[in-house]
């Protein structure tokens, strides 16, 4: 990043996403480069265990795992069909899964399974032509993309995956760009089920809630499919129309964070928002046959909600679209930020009696308890941002105190 007159230099890295438009020989030759990229994967993974029970100090590197490629390949001559950087990619990717497990970013890396997030990646080699609409990957050759926008910079790798019974290209480009002064606007966001995102200044997002709208006619299809004979031409019917609705819920959530998330980013320089673990937030409550949970029926439902909102993916949209805009997303430790008074600086779980009302018992203070919360959280985003300490939960100044209020 550097300073130019009149704004920010800053590199960014972007990614265009695309539906592929492939004919039938193509579909096959992609299944096939999945197929050989998932072998090469998961034989080297078989390889590492096998290799680290014999020796506890044994660790995974790229360069050896790639060295035995050619000797694969002349044993399994359907290998050589397959692209060498997409082979190759898929042990980078087995790389970053060891890098993330030890470094407590991920679990322990597992196989991959056929059908299961297929993808394959070309760090290079691709051509282009936005004018015919048109891409080509090394080996499978020319193909229509849908174009929905201009591509922005140098492309730097493509990823081509299969969502259901269509596939997907997406290029990571990389460009320059001078932002303008940010907007000095501040905000805290607070996230929730009833409602998507509650503003600091009052407003809020109400949720899409994309599964739970079409989660009564996944239901009845699924029955369906389990009524079906298995690999029957009807039981396959059913399954293209199950996926052909996910593909559709996953599309509308996606189409929805990110209008929401442009639409804030472009009001606001500094957000706030809680450093939410969605996985640990979205944990079974079953528990085990010695240890039973407790409401798991309530839970198993509070996590549907949960996972149909798409927090992780709104935080990600919302933190490169405003490093493209110079502005920060601030994440800030979530614990009382709803049970806290932005007047007095109470903090008691008796602030916050019902999931909407938040009502002080110290200094009587009410109002909305998402509306606190994110107020709260704007407060502890301008502790951390101020004096690099995280989650602060302070009273606030009697001047502070009116201008949030009047909102």
């Amino acid at each position: 990043m550097s300073h130019r007159s009149g704004g920010i230099q800053l590199l960014i890295r972007r990614g265009f996403k695309f539906e592929l438009r492939p004919n039938g020989m193509q579909i096959q030759l992609m299944m096939q480069f999945c197929g050989c990229a998932r072998y090469v994967y998961n034989r080297t993974l078989s390889l590492e265990k096998s290799l680290y029970k014999k020796d506890s100090k044994h660790s995974f590197k790229y360069s050896e795992a790639a060295n035995r490629l050619p000797g694969w390949k002349k044993k399994n001559p359907f290998l050589k069909k397959c692209h060498s950087q997409v082979l190759q990619q898929s042990l980078k990717d087995l790389d970053r899964a060891y890098t993330n497990f030890f470094e407590k970013r991920g679990n322990v890396p597992k196989y991959k399974k056929k059908y299961r997030h297929d993808s394959i990646r070309f760090p290079q080699g691709v051509e282009l032509d936005e004018v015919k609409q048109q891409i080509r990957l090394p080996k499978i050759g020319w193909m229509g993309y849908q174009k929905s926008r201009d591509i922005i910079g140098t492309i730097k790798n493509v990823t081509v995956s299969r969502r259901g019974e269509k596939w997907d290209v997406s290029i990571q480009t990389e460009y320059e760009v001078v932002s303008s002064a940010p907007n000095p606007s501040e905000i805290g966001i607070d996230m929730g089920v009833k409602r998507f995102a509650t503003l600091s200044n009052g407003d809020f997002v109400e949720p899409l809630n994309a599964f739970k709208q079409e989660q009564e006619k996944l239901a009845k299809l699924q029955r369906k499919l389990a009524r079906q004979k298995k690999g029957s031409r009807n039981s396959r019917k059913t399954k293209r129309k199950i996926a052909r609705l996910h593909r559709y819920i996953a599309d509308s959530r996606r189409d929805f964070l990110h209008k929401t998330s442009t639409k804030i980013a472009k009001n606001h320089s500094i957000i706030c928002v809680e450093d939410l673990k969605v996985s640990n937030m979205s944990a079974s409550a079953r528990g085990t046959k010695e240890s039973p949970g407790k409401n798991v029926k309530q839970k198993s439902g509070l996590n549907r909600s949960i996972l149909d909102q798409g927090w992780y993916g709104f935080f990600q949209m919302l933190s490169y679209k405003l490093e493209q805009r110079g502005g920060k997303l601030i994440k800030v430790d979530p614990r009382n930020t709803s049970r806290t008074c932005p007047r007095c600086g109470l903090a008691s779980a008796e602030n916050r009696k019902s999931q909407a009302t938040f009502a002080c018992i110290g200094c009587g203070y009410r109002s909305n308890a998402d509306e606190v919360g994110a107020i709260n959280i704007l407060r502890a985003g301008r502790a951390r941002l101020a004096c690099e300490t995280s989650g602060a939960v302070r009273p606030l100044s009697a001047g502070t105190q009116r201008n949030l209020l009047q909102h």
